[in-house]
């Protein structure tokens, strides 16, 4: 299993050290990749090493742990706040962390924080895996001339000449294919335009057309399709269109 990596936060070299021993010993699937002390020091490390959890002190001289956060450029990682001060735990949460811990850390209480941090990492590294895995198979299945659409009930493998068209809205794309079958899939138009084959044709921002599926042209700027949908061209794809039957 991937380590999860973690970086520690703490002005106060003894609180330091007490976290660190207490993570190193309650979370052995936990990796402690920095300590720092002087939290200006650790924005660049917090960058550069991305870590799973960032542990942080909130009152510490120069800078707060919420001044901290607003120096650096993203937060993809989980935020456990570790604290003296119970009145800073609304502000805590409204700065997107997992949860806060009280000094001095109590093992329960830690171990609630971490556990909660860790439910959350991982369910992210799955839905990464499955769009990496639904990725590797768009592409190899289309080298077979299959397209793959993800759909609220599972995957489908469509071949491309059963596509007569494809339509985009609202982030969706809509599959109409032979015998007026339709298919829904949560991923935009963009993303299946990148893995059809050369019988598809952009016609439009939010239409994909196969042309072999086509019927007829109409002048005031429609395509008609074999199951007699209508679909509109816009001008800028007009003359490429035309061209491809000359």
């Amino acid at each position: 299993m991937k380590k999860i990596r973690s970086i520690l936060i703490d002005d106060e070299f003894s609180a330091l050290k007490v976290l660190q021993q207490k993570v190193e010993k309650l979370f052995p699937e936990i990796e402690i990749v920095n300590t720092f002390q002087v939290p200006e020091k650790a924005i660049t490390a917090i960058e550069k090493e991305q870590p799973d959890i960032l542990f942080l002190d909130i009152e510490m001289p120069r800078i707060t742990g919420f001044e901290l956060l607003a120096k650096l450029k993203g937060i993809n990682f989980q935020i456990i706040f570790v604290t003296a001060y119970s009145e800073y735990a609304l502000d805590a949460l409204k700065q997107s962390a997992i949860d806060y811990v009280l000094k001095p850390v109590d093992n329960n209480d830690l171990k609630v924080a971490v556990d909660k941090a860790i439910s959350t990492i991982n369910e992210k590294r799955q839905n990464l895996t499955n769009t990496k895995l639904v990725e590797l198979l768009s592409e190899t299945i289309t080298k077979g001339n299959k397209i793959i659409i993800p759909t609220a009930k599972g995957i489908s493998f469509i071949p491309q000449e059963e596509v007569i068209h494809l339509e985009g809205y609202e982030g969706y794309t809509k599959f109409h294919l032979l015998n007026d079958k339709e298919m829904l899939s949560s991923y935009n138009l963009g993303k299946f335009e990148k893995v059809l084959n050369n019988t598809f044709f952009k016609c439009h921002k939010s239409h994909i057309i196969n042309l072999d599926k086509v019927r007829s042209f109409e002048n005031e700027g429609y395509i008609v399709l074999e199951n007699n949908y209508r679909v509109p061209i816009s001008k800028a794809n007009k003359k490429a269109f035309l061209n491809l039957f000359e």
